[in-house]
């Protein structure tokens, strides 16, 4: 699978972009080509002017294997599996034949729509082995995540035009981004409107650890959680015996 998105609806963060970045990298178009040459089968699907996305069935792991679905103008590429398939489709309300990728489009739905709860909590709650790359063509908002242990090769970068590339095929990436690129950090999740979080530790923040090459050259930046810097919460410190009530 692959996506690439524009810095409107995908900012990428600053540490993804190596040094030598001028080195490698191409382009949307000649990307999407060459993903369409090199996979059998793929299809590729122009987003307007928020990227594109390709996806195909071949050469994939029979253990971790690839779906792609579209509801309502909302595109998902999902690969791996969920061990809890059952219980959360009693929880959205889904029927027996609903998959891994109907699944998380609906989760993503009851967020945008109802938002009963932090969407970190939405992706802890899928057990398994996945990553996922979701666009909602509505809003031109995304939705990508990785479980925490990383089980699925998933990879994001920036290419020469300055968008977000996201693929489970690490040759497509070096292609696309020539040295800015790394792996997406396990048991997180990028949505265009919060950046990257960690859903196993939503409350510190990730920071940057530069990666060298084997040619000792410096890449894009892995992300790992900060465990000693927390994110503010927003709530302001006043006095016990203070009134709340005038900071709402």
């Amino acid at each position: 699978m692959l996506a690439v998105f524009d810095r409107s609806v995908a900012k990428s963060p600053e540490g993804l972009r190596s040094p030598a970045a001028a080195e490698g990298g191409v382009g949307l178009g000649p990307l999407m080509e060459h993903f369409a040459s090199a996979h059998e089968g793929a299809v590729t699907l122009g987003l307007g002017a928020s990227g594109a996305i390709a996806y195909s069935a071949a050469k994939q792991n029979p253990l971790l294997p690839r779906l792609f679905g579209v509801v309502d103008d909302i595109f998902c590429m999902f690969q791996g599996h969920i061990e809890n398939i059952t219980l959360l489709k009693q929880q959205y309300g889904l029927g027996k034949s609903a998959n891994e990728v109907i699944i998380v489009i609906e989760a993503y739905r009851t967020l945008r729509d109802r938002g009963p709860f932090p969407a970190s909590q939405v992706v802890r709650d899928l057990s398994g082995k996945f990553a996922f790359i979701l666009f909602d063509s509505s809003s031109g908002s995304t939705f990508i995540a990785a479980d925490a242990d990383g089980n699925v090769p998933f990879f994001w970068g920036v290419n020469s035009e300055d968008r977000l590339v996201l693929s489970d095929d690490i040759e497509i990436i070096k292609k696309g981004c020539g040295k800015s690129f790394a792996p997406f950090p396990k048991g997180c999740f990028f949505t265009t409107s919060g950046g990257l979080q960690s859903f196993e530790h939503p409350m510190n923040e990730l920071k940057p650890m530069p990666r060298v090459d084997s040619q000792g050259q410096v890449c894009g930046s892995t992300y790992k959680v900060d465990v000693q810097a927390k994110k503010d919460s927003g709530i302001p410190r006043v006095d016990s015996a203070a009134n709340w009530s005038s900071q709402y």
